[in-house]
């Protein structure tokens, strides 16, 4: 027997980023975005904790403990007193090291997939717990739709939202999270950064569901670091909005970067523009919002 989880991406419609806390966290207004790019986890029984990964940059995905799919087998296992004796294979067509919770998303879907395939039936408060403690992106891969992450993220509200039309563009490389974190710190030095407050407008245009009226309120407090540490980036964005894209930011810590289009007919153009325009790696094409970790059919 074997179960297979199929959990999304995410992008930032805004990062509110307030000034580092004593523990080196950030305290955070995230307001989340399931968006219809997935990976798949499958859990299968074996004599030990191993894991697997194939599809779009699956060289660059750790495959021992540091791995959060691997984390969160152990991490449940030890709870329930069991063994973590668990084959994970991790099917990725998330951006790696992209700013679209990659990592986190696979850490939800293992946790679902094991806790399934054990038949522990854990509540889902405890399942939200043990994400928590896995990262602060892992909660909302659980649950998926739109949320906003409060704390430094992992406290979740559930918000309203409209359907939207997104052009993701991969860049070369990752960036890492710690390192925008800090490039943040550097840029923020010697000024007041406000305490993070989600827009009551940017609120308000999600959950109309009109794409001009969002693209007036997207914003994150990170882009200026992710640029800072990437240049080259602010090209893309360029490309993406002079080939019509309503609006463009950086995706969470980047590089990879999003772009809301009006309609499918748009995201279709807008993809093709920047893969020509030599400026990405890769385009995706999606729809949001998506819904969190699902148990596949077997």
């Amino acid at each position: 027997m074997s179960v297979t989880v199929r959990v999304p991406a995410k992008v930032n419609v805004q990062l509110a980023v307030g000034a580092a806390r004593p523990d080196g966290f950030h305290d955070l207004a995230n307001v989340f975005l399931a968006v219809s790019l997935y990976d798949e986890v499958t859990a299968t029984p074996a004599d030990e904790l191993t894991v697997t990964c194939t599809g779009p940059d699956a060289d660059k995905v750790p495959l021992d403990r540091t791995n959060l799919a691997a984390r969160a087998a152990e991490i449940l296992a030890g709870r329930a007193g069991l063994a973590p004796a668990v084959h994970l294979h991790i099917a990725k067509n998330i951006p790696v090291a992209g700013g679209m919770a990659g990592g986190s998303a696979d850490g939800a879907a293992a946790l679902l997939a094991c806790d399934t395939l054990w038949g522990l039936d854990t509540p889902r408060a405890e399942l939200l717990e043990i994400c928590a403690e896995l990262g602060s992106d892992v909660p909302f891969s659980l649950v998926g739709g739109a949320a906003l992450g409060t704390g430094r993220g992992e406290l979740l509200a559930p918000v309203e939202a409209g359907g939207f039309h997104w052009v993701f563009a991969v860049a070369d490389g990752g960036l890492s999270t710690p390192a925008v974190f800090r490039e943040f710190d550097r840029l923020t030095a010697g000024t007041t950064v406000p305490a993070p407050e989600a827009s009551p407008e940017l609120l308000a245009a999600l959950a109309s569901g009109d794409p001009d009226r969002l693209a007036a309120h997207l914003a994150n407090d990170l882009q200026p670091a992710a640029l800072s540490l990437r240049p080259q980036l602010a090209r893309t964005l360029a490309a993406g909005t002079d080939a019509g894209a309503l609006a463009a930011l950086v995706s969470g810590s980047g590089p990879t970067t999003a772009f809301l289009v009006r309609d499918e007919e748009s995201a279709r153009k807008v993809a093709a523009a920047l893969d020509a325009s030599g400026t990405c790696r890769a385009t995706r094409v999606a729809a949001a919002p998506a819904p969190g970790a699902t148990v596949l059919p077997s």
